[in-house]
C-alpha cells in the first residue's frame, strides 16, 4: 500500500460536538467583585469594632482596679473613724458636754390651733 491509497481509505468522521451558547461572564465577575469588596469591608469593620471593644475592656479593668484600691482605703478610713478611741477625741473637738440631768418637755392635751 502506498501512501496515496492510505489517504483514500482514511475517512474523517464528523464528530458531533455539542455547542453551548456563549455565556456572558461579565455580570458574574462584577457580582463577584462587589461580593468580595463587601466582605472585605465587613471584615475591616468587625476588626475595628473588636479593637475598640478590647480597648474599652482594658480601660474598664483599669478603672475597676483603681476603684477597688480606693474602696480599700475608704474601708480603712471608715474603720479608723468609727473606733471608740477616735470618738472620744471627736467629742472633745466638737466640745460636747456630758449631761447630768435630763429635762423632759411636757405637752399638755390642749389645742394649740383653733378652727
Amino acid at each position: 500500500m502506498t501512501s496515496s491509497s492510505l489517504v483514500g481509505e482514511i475517512t474523517l468522521k464528523r464528530i458531533n460536538v455539542i455547542r453551548f451558547p456563549k455565556v456572558n461572564l461579565k455580570p458574574f465577575w462584577i457580582f463577584s467583585a462587589i461580593f468580595i469588596t463587601f466582605f472585605i469591608a465587613l471584615y475591616i469593620y468587625q476588626v475595628n469594632s473588636e479593637a475598640a471593644e478590647r480597648y474599652l475592656i482594658k480601660e474598664y479593668q483599669e478603672k475597676i482596679t483603681e476603684l477597688s484600691k480606693e474602696n480599700k482605703i475608704l474601708e480603712v478610713n471608715s474603720s479608723q473613724t468609727a473606733s471608740l478611741d477616735n470618738m472620744t477625741e471627736l467629742i472633745e473637738k466638737l466640745s460636747f458636754e456630758k449631761t447630768d440631768k435630763i429635762y423632759y418637755i411636757q405637752v399638755l392635751n390642749t389645742q394649740v390651733v383653733k378652727k
